[in-house]
């Protein structure tokens, strides 16, 4: 279990294929930043840009992680060097800023305005079809492990866009600040709207 606060960004510095062939995975090694890896032991759980991951080796100033063929193909930007967000999992007593996150992806959105507008960042993300139904106005949603309001829900023929204000304070302190129109995130919805839908139906 996750909160959604990134606690570091750190920095994907190797990849190496555990197999051959284009369903084999990858191990990942990760410089942790600012992340305090003195809590943290073989096997724990760390989310990486919002996908739950467990280590697998330590070092002084990182870890590594392996991510199979499945994860790979249900989530971005996990197989190559660049920033993440990392948040090590919930402990009970630990404070609750964000929301309910479970680390696992629900699928791939896309980057469709992030624009300055006065000291924010608009940011406005296509979300599948079969994830639109999870989106409500002022609801939560994950975006590459970050937790994030939603400020309005455009309903498309393919899915959903939705408007994010994004703070100064989160722009600064998540790998968010590196995002440019047309790529692409890992999205997980809230949890609760899963359970509320399934006791619906």
């Amino acid at each position: 279990m996750f909160t959604g606060i990134v606690a570091a960004v750190g920095r994907i510095t190797h990849v190496t294929p555990l197999g051959e062939g284009n369903e084999s995975g990858v191990r990942v090694m990760i410089e942790a930043g600012d992340l305090p890896l003195d809590r943290a032991r073989l096997g724990d759980s760390i989310a990486i840009q919002g996908a739950c991951m467990t280590v697998v080796a330590l070092h002084d100033k990182g870890f590594e992680v392996d991510i199979s063929r499945e994860s790979l193909n249900h989530t971005c930007r996990l197989d190559r060097e660049g920033e993440v967000n990392l948040e090590h999992s919930l402990r009970l007593g630990d404070s609750l800023d964000g929301h309910l996150v479970s680390g696992h992806v629900d699928g791939i959105g896309r980057i469709t305005a992030f624009e300055q507008i006065g000291e924010s960042i608009d940011l406005r993300i296509t979300v599948p079809a079969h994830l639109s139904k999870y989106l409500a106005y002022k609801g939560s949603i994950t975006v590459d492990g970050v937790s994030l309001t939603v400020n309005r829900v455009v309903d498309q023929e393919d899915g959903s866009e939705i408007h994010i204000n994004l703070i100064p304070h989160t722009v600064q302190v998540t790998s968010l600040r590196n995002l440019d129109v047309g790529e692409p995130v890992n999205l997980e919805v809230d949890m609760i709207a899963r359970y509320v839908e399934r006791m619906l139906r």
